[in-house]
């Protein structure tokens, strides 16, 4: 199963819906409590899924983020995900993290922290410019999504709003 975060112009997740459900398939689309921001399973492994949607002439669908955990949005939570992924990273990495609806947590903090402890643990390079790995965490209110991501493995698409 393969969770991926994935966001449009706000007004055209029905567009998006629409090209996610056509591109993989067997999908499992979901708004969620943010405009432009919809939640995806679908039984397709990561690598095939991000295959297919690089393939794909998408209209309304701009950012494409995979997942491999989601944890309570705590952040000794985030930090044992982030702990139990980040064993995989071979090069160098970047932390990138983006929070929604939760007060309690912050992206730079949680990027700055997270980013420490992987050097500590594991004493990786860190690039923020262009790294093998970025290590995402994606914060939807009281849940958190967190991503080791191989370059080319976050999707970006150029739609017009």
């Amino acid at each position: 199963m393969t969770v991926l975060i994935v966001t449009v112009p706000q007004g055209r997740e029905g567009d998006a819906i629409l090209e996610l459900e056509w591109a993989l398939e067997k999908a499992r689309v979901r708004g969620t409590d943010w405009k432009g921001l919809l939640l995806v399973e679908t039984p397709l492994s990561r690598g095939k899924a991000i295959d297919r949607l690089k393939k794909f002439e998408t209209q309304a669908i701009q950012r494409v983020v995979p997942l491999d955990l989601i944890v309570p949005a705590r952040r000794e939570e985030i930090e044992k995900a982030v702990m139990e992924l980040a064993g995989r990273i071979d090069g160098t990495f970047a932390v990138r993290a983006r929070v929604r609806g939760n007060k309690k947590l912050s992206a730079r903090e949680l990027e700055i922290g997270l980013g420490s402890l992987v050097v500590e643990r594991f004493n990786l390079p860190v690039n923020l410019g262009d790294p093998d790995f970025t290590v995402v965490v994606e914060v939807l209110g009281k849940r958190a999504g967190v991503g080791v991501l191989k370059r080319g493995e976050l999707l970006r698409f150029e739609v017009a709003d």
